[in-house]
Protein backbone atom coordinates (compact mmCIF):
# COMPACT_ATOMS: atom_id res chain seq x y z
CA UNK A 1 0.00 0.00 0.00
CA UNK A 2 0.74 3.80 -0.79
CA UNK A 3 2.17 6.11 1.80
CA UNK A 4 3.03 9.64 1.97
CA UNK A 5 5.85 10.68 4.56
CA UNK A 6 6.18 14.75 5.31
CA UNK A 7 9.70 14.34 6.06
CA UNK A 8 11.19 17.41 7.85
CA UNK A 9 14.66 18.07 5.91
CA UNK A 10 17.73 20.47 7.24
CA UNK A 11 20.93 20.72 6.50
CA UNK A 12 22.95 23.97 7.79
CA UNK A 13 25.80 23.70 5.14
CA UNK A 14 23.01 24.83 2.87
CA UNK A 15 22.09 28.29 4.58
CA UNK A 16 18.42 27.59 4.09
CA UNK A 17 15.96 27.15 6.66
CA UNK A 18 14.52 23.79 7.23
CA UNK A 19 11.58 22.25 4.85
CA UNK A 20 9.22 19.47 4.56
CA UNK A 21 9.52 17.27 1.65
CA UNK A 22 6.82 14.80 0.49
CA UNK A 23 7.92 11.20 -0.41
CA UNK A 24 5.68 8.54 -1.55
CA UNK A 25 6.72 4.63 -0.41
CA UNK A 26 5.40 1.50 -1.11
CA UNK A 27 5.35 -0.71 2.03
CA UNK A 28 3.89 -4.07 3.73
CA UNK A 29 1.34 -4.51 6.36
CA UNK A 30 3.12 -4.09 9.58
CA UNK A 31 5.49 -1.28 8.32
CA UNK A 32 7.12 0.99 10.96
CA UNK A 33 7.55 4.84 10.20
CA UNK A 34 11.40 3.65 10.74
CA UNK A 35 10.76 1.05 7.80
CA UNK A 36 9.39 3.83 5.76
CA UNK A 37 12.30 6.22 6.38
CA UNK A 38 14.70 3.04 5.19
CA UNK A 39 12.97 2.93 2.29
CA UNK A 40 13.16 6.44 1.34
CA UNK A 41 17.02 6.72 2.13
CA UNK A 42 17.64 3.11 0.48
CA UNK A 43 15.68 3.90 -3.01
CA UNK A 44 14.68 7.86 -3.21
CA UNK A 45 17.16 9.79 -1.33
CA UNK A 46 20.32 8.50 0.44
CA UNK A 47 20.59 11.78 1.49
CA UNK A 48 18.29 12.19 4.40
CA UNK A 49 19.32 11.58 8.01
CA UNK A 50 17.73 9.96 11.29
CA UNK A 51 19.28 7.79 14.31
CA UNK A 52 18.41 4.42 14.39
CA UNK A 53 19.75 1.40 16.04
CA UNK A 54 18.03 -1.75 17.49
CA UNK A 55 14.67 -1.68 15.75
CA UNK A 56 13.10 -2.89 18.69
CA UNK A 57 12.03 -0.35 21.30
CA UNK A 58 14.74 -0.94 23.31
CA UNK A 59 17.57 1.48 22.48
CA UNK A 60 15.79 4.87 22.15
CA UNK A 61 17.47 5.98 19.47
CA UNK A 62 14.75 6.42 16.40
CA UNK A 63 12.66 8.99 18.83
CA UNK A 64 10.94 11.60 16.48
CA UNK A 65 7.96 13.81 16.68
CA UNK A 66 5.71 11.83 14.44
CA UNK A 67 2.28 13.31 13.56
CA UNK A 68 2.82 16.00 15.89
CA UNK A 69 3.25 12.92 19.22
CA UNK A 70 6.88 12.35 20.23
CA UNK A 71 7.44 8.40 19.21
CA UNK A 72 9.70 5.79 18.82
CA UNK A 73 9.96 5.12 15.07
CA UNK A 74 10.10 1.77 15.37
CA UNK A 75 7.72 0.88 17.38
CA UNK A 76 5.04 3.05 15.27
CA UNK A 77 3.04 1.23 12.39
CA UNK A 78 2.52 3.37 9.61
CA UNK A 79 -1.26 1.78 8.59
CA UNK A 80 -1.58 3.01 12.61
CA UNK A 81 -1.56 6.87 11.37
CA UNK A 82 -4.51 7.30 8.25
CA UNK A 83 -4.02 7.64 5.04
CA UNK A 84 -3.13 11.32 5.09
CA UNK A 85 0.42 12.47 4.60
CA UNK A 86 2.08 11.67 7.92
CA UNK A 87 4.21 14.49 9.12
CA UNK A 88 7.97 13.14 10.55
CA UNK A 89 9.83 16.11 12.32
CA UNK A 90 12.64 16.00 14.77
CA UNK A 91 12.07 15.86 17.98
CA UNK A 92 11.21 19.67 19.34
CA UNK A 93 13.07 21.38 22.02
CA UNK A 94 16.42 20.75 20.95
CA UNK A 95 18.70 22.23 18.22
CA UNK A 96 18.49 20.30 14.55
CA UNK A 97 21.94 18.93 13.53
CA UNK A 98 20.28 18.01 10.48
CA UNK A 99 17.27 16.60 9.06
CA UNK A 100 16.04 14.11 12.24
CA UNK A 101 18.84 14.53 13.91
CA UNK A 102 18.94 16.92 17.14
CA UNK A 103 21.55 17.95 19.69
CA UNK A 104 21.07 15.85 22.84
CA UNK A 105 23.85 17.32 24.58
CA UNK A 106 21.65 19.65 27.08
CA UNK A 107 19.49 16.23 27.66
CA UNK A 108 22.67 14.26 28.41
CA UNK A 109 24.10 17.16 30.75
CA UNK A 110 21.30 17.33 32.78
CA UNK A 111 20.88 13.95 33.44
CA UNK A 112 24.49 13.81 34.35
CA UNK A 113 23.75 16.43 37.28
CA UNK A 114 21.59 14.19 38.49
CA UNK A 115 23.99 11.92 39.79
CA UNK A 116 22.41 8.98 37.92
CA UNK A 117 24.37 6.19 39.88
CA UNK A 118 24.25 4.41 43.01
CA UNK A 119 26.17 6.31 46.39
CA UNK A 120 26.65 4.67 49.51
CA UNK A 121 29.62 5.32 51.13
CA UNK A 122 29.40 2.16 53.23
CA UNK A 123 30.58 -1.59 52.48
CA UNK A 124 27.72 -4.12 51.53
CA UNK A 125 26.90 -5.71 54.65
CA UNK A 126 28.33 -8.95 53.48
CA UNK A 127 31.30 -9.13 50.53
CA UNK A 128 29.15 -9.62 47.98
CA UNK A 129 25.91 -7.79 47.95
CA UNK A 130 23.85 -4.90 49.22
CA UNK A 131 20.43 -7.35 49.61
CA UNK A 132 16.30 -5.85 48.50
CA UNK A 133 13.35 -7.26 48.67
CA UNK A 134 10.88 -7.22 46.22
CA UNK A 135 8.63 -4.94 47.63
CA UNK A 136 11.58 -2.42 47.57
CA UNK A 137 12.43 -3.27 44.28
CA UNK A 138 8.99 -3.25 43.11
CA UNK A 139 9.42 0.68 43.58
CA UNK A 140 12.18 0.88 40.62
CA UNK A 141 10.90 -1.84 38.54
CA UNK A 142 9.36 0.86 35.84
CA UNK A 143 11.43 4.09 36.51
CA UNK A 144 14.22 1.32 35.38
CA UNK A 145 12.77 0.79 32.43
CA UNK A 146 13.51 4.17 30.81
CA UNK A 147 15.25 3.81 27.64
CA UNK A 148 16.97 7.40 27.80
CA UNK A 149 14.80 8.25 24.03
CA UNK A 150 14.46 11.89 25.38
CA UNK A 151 10.71 11.76 23.98
CA UNK A 152 9.42 13.17 27.71
CA UNK A 153 12.16 15.83 28.20
CA UNK A 154 11.36 17.14 24.67
CA UNK A 155 7.41 17.12 24.80
CA UNK A 156 7.73 19.14 27.84
CA UNK A 157 6.90 22.94 27.40
CA UNK A 158 8.95 23.76 31.07
CA UNK A 159 11.95 22.22 29.30
CA UNK A 160 11.48 24.29 26.42
CA UNK A 161 10.76 27.35 28.45
CA UNK A 162 14.07 26.90 30.22
CA UNK A 163 16.66 24.32 28.76
CA UNK A 164 18.50 24.54 32.27
CA UNK A 165 15.40 22.53 33.97
CA UNK A 166 16.46 18.91 34.63
CA UNK A 167 13.71 17.64 32.82
CA UNK A 168 11.31 14.72 33.44
CA UNK A 169 13.92 11.66 31.73
CA UNK A 170 16.48 13.01 34.31
CA UNK A 171 13.72 13.44 37.57
CA UNK A 172 13.16 9.74 36.41
CA UNK A 173 16.18 8.68 36.72
CA UNK A 174 17.05 10.59 40.04
CA UNK A 175 13.41 9.13 41.62
CA UNK A 176 15.05 5.49 40.50
CA UNK A 177 17.92 6.09 42.98
CA UNK A 178 16.82 7.89 45.76
CA UNK A 179 13.99 5.51 46.47
CA UNK A 180 16.50 2.18 46.46
CA UNK A 181 16.81 1.45 49.96
CA UNK A 182 20.49 0.85 48.93
CA UNK A 183 21.33 4.31 48.36
CA UNK A 184 22.33 7.01 50.18
CA UNK A 185 23.02 10.16 48.07
CA UNK A 186 20.52 12.63 48.86
CA UNK A 187 22.50 14.91 50.58
CA UNK A 188 24.92 15.25 46.97
CA UNK A 189 21.47 15.70 44.80
CA UNK A 190 19.54 17.41 46.91
CA UNK A 191 20.41 20.72 45.72
CA UNK A 192 20.47 20.30 41.98
CA UNK A 193 16.48 18.89 42.78
CA UNK A 194 15.62 21.78 45.35
CA UNK A 195 15.70 24.84 42.79
CA UNK A 196 13.99 26.51 40.33
CA UNK A 197 15.48 23.98 37.67
CA UNK A 198 14.69 21.50 39.35
CA UNK A 199 11.60 19.57 41.07
CA UNK A 200 9.89 23.00 40.93
CA UNK A 201 9.95 23.84 37.27
CA UNK A 202 7.40 20.77 37.04
CA UNK A 203 3.82 22.21 36.18
CA UNK A 204 2.17 18.25 36.10
CA UNK A 205 1.55 19.21 32.37
CA UNK A 206 1.85 15.37 31.95
CA UNK A 207 3.11 15.47 28.82
CA UNK A 208 6.00 13.23 29.68
CA UNK A 209 3.40 10.55 30.79
CA UNK A 210 1.76 10.60 27.43
CA UNK A 211 4.71 9.67 25.28
CA UNK A 212 6.93 7.58 27.21
CA UNK A 213 7.08 4.71 24.84
CA UNK A 214 7.65 2.37 28.78
CA UNK A 215 4.49 4.03 30.15
CA UNK A 216 6.53 5.39 33.24
CA UNK A 217 4.38 7.71 35.32
CA UNK A 218 6.85 10.38 35.32
CA UNK A 219 4.86 13.09 36.86
CA UNK A 220 3.72 11.07 40.21
CA UNK A 221 7.48 10.10 40.63
CA UNK A 222 8.27 13.88 40.50
CA UNK A 223 5.66 14.20 43.05
CA UNK A 224 7.07 11.45 45.17
CA UNK A 225 10.99 13.29 44.79
CA UNK A 226 8.61 16.78 45.94
CA UNK A 227 7.48 15.21 48.69
CA UNK A 228 10.69 13.91 50.09
CA UNK A 229 12.83 17.28 49.31
CA UNK A 230 10.03 18.83 51.62
CA UNK A 231 9.51 16.34 54.44
CA UNK A 232 13.76 16.12 54.66
CA UNK A 233 13.55 19.87 55.03
CA UNK A 234 10.84 20.36 57.18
Amino acid sequence: MQYTLRVYRYDPESGQPGRLVDYTVELEKGATVLDALGEIKAHQDGSLVYRRSCRSGICGSCAMKINGFNRLACETQVESLGRKPIHVEPLPGFKPIKDLVVDLEPFWNNLHRTLPWLINPNPPPTDKERPQSPEEFAWLEMPMTCILCASCTSSCPSFWADRTYLGPAALNKAFRYEFDTRDQGFGQRRDTLDNRHGLWRCHTIMNCNDCCPKHIRITEEISWLKRKVVEEKY
